[in-house]
C-alpha cells in the first residue's frame, strides 16, 4: 500500500509540473525566471518552500535525536537572513531586471566587469550544489526503502521520480517548480501537524510529556554540550548559514528572486517568512520523541518514518511517505535550474540563444542522470562534498556583498585573491586537516581569511593604481 502511495504521489507531482505550463518555454529568460511575473503567493511557495528539504523533513529530525537541542542552530539563521533580504532583495531584483540577469554568475560578471570571475562563480556553483541535488534523489530512495524495507523500491521510486523532475522541469521551468510547490508545502505542512499530534500522543500523552520524560531519562538532550554539537559548532554554523543565504551565496537561490513581479512582492514575503519558519520545529520534536523510543545508533535520518510506522495507519503513512517524496523532487528540480542556468549563461559561452537554450536544456538531463547513477550504485561518492555546499558558496558572499554596493569599490583581482584563498582554506579543512580549528565551522574560517586577503589585495591595487596616476601625469613617485 504504502509503495503503491509513493508511486501515485510521485507521479501526480510529475503532472503538477507540467500544469505549471501550458506551452514550453520559448526562451531562456522565460524558463528560468518565469518571464518575471510572479506575483505574492507563488513567489511565497518559491522562496519560502526552498527551506523546506529532504533535510529539513527528515534530517531536521534525525539532527534532533542524535544531538538534541544542538539542532535548534536551524531556526534563528534563516529569519536573520531574511532581514538582511527585506533591505537587499529591492536592488537585486531591480539590477537584474534592469541588467538581464538570470544567474549569481551574471551577476558577478557584470559588476566587475569579469568574465573569468562569472565562470569561476559558475563553476563553484555547480560543483557546490550538484552534491545538493544527489542528496534530494537519494533521499527520495531512502524513504521508500525505510518504509517498504526493500532496496529496490526504493531504486524504482529514485529512476522515477528523476525522470518525471526532468521532463516537466524541461517542460515547464521554473513555472512548473512553482506548481508544485503548492502541492508540496501544503502536503508537509497537513502531514507534520499530523504527527506532531499523534507522534507524542502515542509514545509520550502529548509534547509535553516527551520533554518531561527527556529530562528525567536523557537531560543531556535538552542543552548544548561538548562535543561535535557544542555551542562553538552551534554559534558558527548558525552564522555561515545566516551568511549564506542572507547574501545569496547559493546559486538556485536566484532564479526565484528574479521571478518577482516586482520588489514589493520580495518586502512583504520576507516580513513574515520568518513566522513560517518556525515550522522548522515541528519535526524537531518528533526526533526528540524519537530519543525515547528508537535505539541508540539507529540511522538518524529515518526515525521520523519510523515513528510514523508505528504511531500511524498504513494509509496516513503512505501520506507522510509522499509529502517526503514532495520535499525531495520539488527542490531537486529547482536545483536543476539553477545548475543548468549557470552552465548554459556562464560556462559554455555561446553566442546563439538557441543553442544556448538546448544547452541548458541538456545540462538538466546530465546533471540529474549523474546524481541518480551516483545515489543508486555510488551513494558516498558525494558525500564528503556535500560538507562543502554552505561552507564553499559562502565564500561568494564578500564579492556578492561588494557587488550590491550602488559603487563597486574594488576591482576583480582582489576578489579572485580573496575568492580563491577562502576556497583553498575550506577544503584543506574538510578533507586534510580536519581537528585544526575543533567544531569552529570551517566556512566560517574560509571567509575570515577569505575577507582578509581581499583587502590586502585591494590595499596594494589602490597603492598600484595611485603610482601609476602620478607616472602618467608627470609628477615624481
Amino acid at each position: 500500500m504504502i509503495l503503491a502511495f509513493t508511486l501515485a504521489g510521485i507521479v501526480l507531482i510529475g503532472v503538477l509540473g507540467f500544469v505549471g505550463r501550458r506551452r514550453p518555454a520559448a526562451d531562456l529568460a522565460e524558463w528560468t525566471v518565469g518571464g518575471r511575473k510572479f506575483g505574492a503567493l507563488t513567489m511565497w511557495f518559491l522562496q519560502a518552500g526552498e527551506v523546506f528539504t529532504t533535510f529539513t523533513f527528515l534530517g531536521m529530525a534525525g539532527l534532533a535525536f542524535s544531538g538534541g537541542v544542538a539542532a535548534m542552530y536551524a531556526l534563528p539563521y534563516v529569519p536573520i537572513a531574511y532581514v538582511v533580504l527585506f533591505f537587499l532583495a529591492k536592488r537585486i531584483w531591480r539590477m537584474g531586471k534592469e541588467r538581464g540577469y538570470l544567474t549569481q554568475g551574471d551577476f558577478l560578471e557584470d559588476r566587475y566587469s569579469s568574465r573569468a570571475l562569472g565562470t569561476l562563480s559558475a563553476i563553484l556553483g555547480v560543483v557546490f550544489v550538484l552534491p545538493y541535488l544527489q542528496l534530494q534523489i537519494t533521499g527520495l530512495g531512502l524513504i521508500v526503502r525505510l518504509v517498504t524495507g526493500d532496496r529496490a523500491s526504493g531504486t524504482l521510486s529514485m529512476i522515477a521520480g528523476s525522470v518525471l523532475v526532468v521532463a516537466f522541469v524541461l517542460w515547464a521551468g521554473l513555472r512548473g517548480v512553482a506548481a508544485t510547490s503548492y502541492f508540496k508545502d501544503a502536503i508537509m505542512l497537513v502531514v507534520l501537524v499530523v504527527l506532531i499530534i499523534a507522534v507524542p500522543a502515542h509514545f509520550a500523552g502529548g509534547v509535553s510529556g516527551v520533554f518531561h520524560k527527556i529530562d528525567q531519562l536523557h537531560p543531556e538532550k535538552l542543552f548544548v554540550h561538548a562535543g561535535a554539537n557544542d555551542h562553538t559548532w552551534f554559534i558558527t554554523s548558525m552564522l555561515v548559514s545566516a551568511i549564506g543565504v542572507g547574501l545569496m551565496t547559493l546559486p538556485h537561490t536566484w532564479p526565484a528572486l528574479m521571478s518577482a513581479r516586482d520588489p514589493k512582492v520580495l518586502r512583504r514575503n520576507y516580513t513574515w517568512m520568518p513566522v513560517y519558519e518556525l515550522c522548522l520545529l515541528l519535526p524537531m520534536i518528533i526526533g526528540f520523541a524519537a530519543i525515547l523510543v528508537v535505539p541508540k545508533g539507529s540511522d538518524p535520518n529515518g526515525v521520523l518514518l519510523t515513528l510514523s510506522k508505528d504511531a500511524l495507519p498504513g494509509w496516513v503513512t503512505g501520506l507522510v511517505v509522499v509529502a517526503a517524496t514532495a520535499t525531495a523532487m520539488v527542490p531537486a528540480a529547482g536545483i536543476l535550474i539553477g545548475i543548468s542556468s549557470l552552465v548554459a549563461r556562464n560556462i559554455a559561452r555561446v553566442r546563439s540563444e538557441r543553442t544556448q537554450f538546448w544547452i541548458n536544456h541538456g545540462t538538466v538531463v546530465l546533471a540529474s542522470a549523474l546524481a541518480l547513477v551516483l545515489g543508486i550504485f555510488r551513494p558516498d561518492l558525494l558525500a564528503n562534498l556535500l560538507l562543502l555546499t554552505y561552507s564553499g558558496s559562502v565564500q561568494l558572499a564578500p564579492a556578492n556583498l561588494l557587488g550590491f554596493l550602488k559603487k563597486v569599490p574594488v576591482g576583480k583581482a582582489p576578489v579572485f585573491a580573496g575568492l580563491l584563498a577562502g576556497e583553498v582554506v575550506v577544503i584543506w579543512l574538510t578533507f586534510v586537516d580536519t581537528k585544526l580549528v575543533g567544531t569552529v565551522n570551517v566556512g566560517l574560517v574560509g571567509l575570515a581569511v577569505n575577507v582578509v586577503v581581499l583587502a590586502i589585495a585591494a590595499a596594494i591595487e589602490r597603492a598600484v593604481t595611485r603610482s601609476g596616476d602620478v607616472v602618467r601625469t608627470g609628477e615624481p613617485v
